[in-house]
């Protein structure tokens, strides 16, 4: 994470958009003392990743149910 003081927040707003929008999170400090963040809005690629842990995680957990009582060439039978 980087920071950078409100001032020069404030005189180079383009480039930290600039860099938040490339992954970077920006803590902002006035008079030494942190005052906000900026960081990238998670977009629907974070969402996925969040969600198919979390799936992954619940599928992990639950116990295996019924008996596979089938073979690789009649789950590809037409």
């Amino acid at each position: 994470m980087k920071t950078i003081s409100a001032a020069d927040a404030n005189r180079h707003f383009s480039r930290v958009l600039r860099e938040v929008s490339q992954g970077e999170q920006i803590t902002v400090v006035s008079r030494g003392r942190p005052v906000a963040t900026i960081a990238p809005v998670p977009g629907p690629a974070a969402e996925r990743r969040s969600a198919r842990r979390l799936l992954l995680e619940r599928l992990r957990n639950q116990p295996v149910a019924g008996a596979r009582r089938w073979t690789r060439d009649e789950l590809y039978d037409d």
